[in-house]
């Protein structure tokens, strides 16, 4: 990467208070210090350049909670002409990228980092929780180096060509003055070491802000983008700050981890929970001084981490890793569950796609550390107890208090019902791999097992090793994981459109877009501005609306030279609306058409997508507040809108959403819509309104039923909920793990819905010959009649079965019965009567009396040949497998088959092939015993 010149770090500040640069021995980088004798650049870490010095001897005026240093840092820059700004979420919605928060400046990219959209102030102060999954293995054993989520404290100023808040050397002396003057830490304490920072596309110059041996502070230049290996300037040069709020906090205290300094009462009693009583504290400070020497990554693994800390302690390894692994356990439960409590608190449901992913990986990696412990038991008294600690500043904690308890509790019972179902996967691959010469499991088929099956790597670890395959789990198994999953390209509400179309239209001005201006335009005239490959035009404007945010494009017809040509499908490629027609050539360039919409179809799909925004709300009230759209589309006939849930849908739940939602319609509310700035609109609506997904743009558009709901949104809409007349729910399903599709129908086609159910309980009542208000009565008596006829039928057939049996046993005939190689073997021909339950129950009865039976039972219905293969315990010792039987007989009849090695069936089309199949079979058993 390229580095920058010694000139962009040599600030007036550092000349101004004596500074001098140097350069460190240990790792090579350029550091500023007040102190001529520091040889090296003072931060603990790998390299053996420092190490923790604050343990046991903070160097501040006093001690900050976390709670306290958030406060000073955010009124220090208030006082210092900065705006205070509420955190964002830390589910990063209105980004198309990434998931997950994880820096303040992500509050702010793309649009206020490159220009399109006002930042809410400037300068701002933030404090942002942020979530880091990457860092997940490094988070106990580093002692707090690393968190999986932290408070990231930002002063951003943002600036312009024409106007320049503050810079590189305002920004420097903002943090010493903090430093110094707000906390105390004596200016000769404060190393300032050289850095290039890039991530996100962009990149510059920054300064890591070192106090004995911690690093507390980045101070990000963010003055360029990164084309390939070179840095391109960039017209907004933008600080980009961030202070570790809880490195602060722990600098201050001087506490032996990060965990006590940010978790105090939480971490006492999660040690109490694991019985963690004798922690000898001159240990645990001696530990933390030195974790910062050695690094997890460069590392062989954890062990070769603690091997090499109990060498520079003078301690035994084994006694360390002894004293050590629970508490790090605990650590690491302390702050990961605070993280999936965020995570949660947000709407986020646990499943295997997208940021619901992140948080089952999270909390699998918590039950696992719980199960170390031996307090699975405890799982939500610690929740409990995360909850009520931080709502206190973070209240949204508290309101989803009891939909992140049952979210915790269907993640435990899913988890538990994917290790119990785990164990005969893992044995068929493990099966697999010894086949193909493998001695151990690879990390590569670890990882598939996670992300397909939801199989932690110890669970896979225990089983495979009991059939002889060693595992090898990588500490940084679960950061493999998470780094996969961090980013994506996630729903937008644009499309994505082929090259070559974007190259036709390229220069072409913006199409004004009528069906905006007045959404109830079913004509208007427009000029041609381009044809291409004789079916695609575009016009200067149009009211056709193109596909988009789950709408189906508008449809009509152009009229131009007195003929009409129809216009099957419109698409917007950046700012320019295409147009494409069916039939006949197009129009000339130029030349004046006129166009209709079909108004018909519009206008359903209008109030479809109104209802759209109506049902998600309802939903949202009746389930709660992890609704959040998952997908959705509109239709004529019917519609869809995916929702995010941890469980089926009750019929209860589906009804009220559907009376709620008509509600809505009945009360005739008013759809105002307008276009806003993007901050004014996130202020004033917060971020539910990214229901669709990220939505690009300086101004967004933003629908508004009322007290009802509030959406950004590209799509067409009624004016009043009234239009749409009735809302009617006709199905729902579970699509994937996490996500609850409902469809429904609008207006006439809602009313066509109940009348089809009503057709349906008509015909139902006439075959029943049953009044409707008796329906269900009548229903209940032919199920329990039918049940009780069912079990009536297994009787017999189970008495008949034993009959059989006996005439097989004793006499010939019944049957042909022969010895083949030690093993009895019973053929029986069913005819056409090939009920396959009686054949089992028959089987069954035989074999009960004598496990060294083979039976081979067969038949021919109307339509298809049968074979069935049943083989007793001892036989099957003797070398017989049912399952190879079965499918070696099933292809002489034009079919398949399989099973076990002790009962198998399969069965073909060619009926006339039956006895050539059964003699197949009777060849593959003589074949078997032989061999064995």
């Amino acid at each position: 990467m390229e580095k920058f010149p010694a000139e962009e770090y040599a600030l007036p500040f550092f000349r101004e208070h004596g500074y001098v640069r140097k350069l460190c021995p240990k790792c090579g980088t350029y550091f500023w210090t007040l102190n001529p004798e520091q040889e090296t650049c003072g931060e603990a870490r790998a390299e053996g350049c420092a190490t923790y010095t604050f343990i046991g001897n903070p160097p501040t005026r006093k001690s900050f909670s976390l709670r306290e240093m958030r406060e000073a840092f955010l009124s220090f820059f208030e006082r210092h002409g900065h705006t205070r700004i509420k955190p964002y979420p830390v589910v990063a919605r209105w980004r198309d990228d990434i998931y997950l928060t994880h820096a303040s400046i992500i509050d702010f990219q793309p649009y206020v980092t490159e220009g399109i959209a006002p930042p809410p102030a400037n300068p701002l102060v933030i404090v942002q929780p942020c979530i880091r999954l990457v860092d997940i293995a490094n988070t106990g054993p580093t002692f707090g180096k690393y968190l999986t989520i932290f408070e990231m404290g930002g002063h951003h100023a943002f600036n312009y060509p024409d106007k320049e808040v503050y810079w590189k050397d305002q920004t420097v002396r903002f943090h010493h003055v903090f430093a110094t003057e707000e906390l105390g830490i004596k200016p000769e304490e404060i190393t300032y070491k050289e850095e290039i920072w890039s991530g996100g596309g962009n990149a510059g110059p920054c300064l890591e802000c070192i106090v004995r041996g911690l690093e507390v502070a980045t101070l990000v230049f963010m003055q360029y983008k990164v084309v390939g290996n070179q840095f391109v300037k960039l017209p907004i040069k933008t600080v980009d700050t961030g202070y570790g709020i809880e490195r602060y906090a722990w600098l201050s205290q001087g506490v032996p981890s990060a965990f006590h300094a940010i978790y105090g009462e939480i971490l006492d009693k999660i040690f109490e929970m694991a019985g963690i009583t004798h922690v000898d504290p001159d240990l645990l400070a001696s530990v933390a001084k030195v974790s910062a020497l050695v690094s997890l990554e460069k590392a062989a693994g954890l062990m070769e981490a603690r091997r090499k800390i109990a060498k520079i302690l003078g301690v035994e390894a084994d006694m360390l890793e002894k004293v050590l692994s629970p508490i790090e356990n605990a650590f690491a439960v302390a702050d990961h569950t605070k993280c999936l409590s965020f995570i949660l608190a947000e709407g986020v449901v646990p499943s295997n796609i997208q940021e619901g992913y992140l948080a089952r990986l999270l909390f699998r990696r918590i039950y696992r550390l719980l199960r170390l412990l031996g307090i699975t038991n405890r799982l939500y008294d610690i929740f409990d107890m995360q909850i009520r600690c931080w709502s206190q500043d973070y209240p949204h904690l508290r309101e989803m208090q009891d939909e992140i308890m049952e979210m915790l509790h269907i993640e435990e019972e899913k988890f538990k019902e994917t290790i119990s179902k785990g164990s005969s996967l893992v044995k068929r691959i493990t099966e697999e791999l010894k086949s193909k010469g493998f001695k151990k499991v690879p990390v590569e088929t670890l990882i598939e097992l996670y992300d397909s099956h939801g199989l932690p790597p110890e669970i896979v670890k225990e089983t495979a090793e009991a059939e002889g395959l060693t595992v090898d789990v990588p500490e940084n198994f679960y950061s493999l994981v998470a780094e996969k999953h961090m980013q994506t390209r996630k729903a937008t509400e644009e499309a994505e459109h082929e090259k070559w179309i974007e190259d036709e239209v390229a220069g072409l001005p913006a199409t004004e877009e009528l069906y905006y201006k007045d959404q109830y335009m079913t004509s208007f005239e427009a000029k041609v501005l381009k044809t291409f490959k004789n079916k695609y035009v575009v016009l200067d404007r149009t009211c056709f609306y193109p596909e988009g945010g789950g709408q189906p494009a508008d449809t009509g017809f152009l009229m131009f030279d007195g003929r009409k040509v129809e216009v099957v499908d419109v698409q917007k490629i950046g700012k320019v609306i295409v147009h494409e027609i069916k039939g006949e050539s197009p129009p000339s360039e130029g030349s004046v058409v006129k166009g209709f919409i079909d108004w018909d179809r519009r206008y359903t799909l209008m109030k479809s997508h109104t209802a759209t925004h109506i049902v998600n709300a309802a939903a949202r009230r009746v389930l709660g507040q992890h609704v959040w759209q998952f997908g959705t589309q509109k239709g004529v006939d019917s519609s869809r809108l995916d929702i995010s849930h941890y469980r089926r849908l009750t019929r209860e739940e589906m009804q009220k959403i559907e009376l709620l939602a008509n509600e809505a319609v009945f009360r005739n509310i008013s759809v105002e819509i307008s276009w806003m700035p993007r901050t004014e609109a996130e202020n004033l609506y917060g971020f539910r309104l990214y229901q669709g997904g990220a939505v690009p743009g300086k101004e967004i558009r933003v629908v508004k039923i009322g007290d009802w709901e509030v959406e950004a949104c590209a799509g067409t809409h009624v004016r009043n909920t009234g239009e749409i007349g009735f809302i009617k729910i006709i199905h729902s399903e579970r699509i994937q793990d996490g996500v609850e599709r409902l469809e429904y129908s609008v207006g006439i086609n809602a009313l066509k819905a109940v009348q089809r159910n009503e057709d349906l309980l008509w015909r139902v009542s006439e075959i029943l010959n049953s009044p409707l208000e008796k329906l269900d009565k009548t229903a209940e008596k032919i199920v329990r009649d039918l049940k009780e006829a069912n079990a009536e039928r297994r009787r017999l057939i189970k008495e008949i079965a034993r009959l059989e049996s006996l005439g097989m046993s004793e006499k010939a005939e019944a049957a042909t019965v022969r010895e083949v190689s030690g093993v009895k073997l019973i053929l029986r021909d069913f005819g056409e009567d090939v009920e396959v339950n009686r054949m089992v129950q028959t089987a069954n009865e035989l074999i009960k009396k004598d496990d060294l039976i083979v039976t081979i039972f067969y038949g021919a219905d109307e339509n298809t040949a049968r074979i069935m293969v049943m083989a007793g315990q001892k036989a099957v010792e003797k070398g017989v497998d049912a399952s190879e039987i079965a499918k070696e007989a099933s292809k002489i009849m034009g079919g398949g088959g399989g099973g076990r090695k002790n009962f198998a069936q399969g069965g073909g089309p060619l009926k006339e092939k039956l006895l050539e199949a059964v003699k197949k079979a009777e060849e593959v058993l003589e074949k078997q015993l032989e061999h064995k």
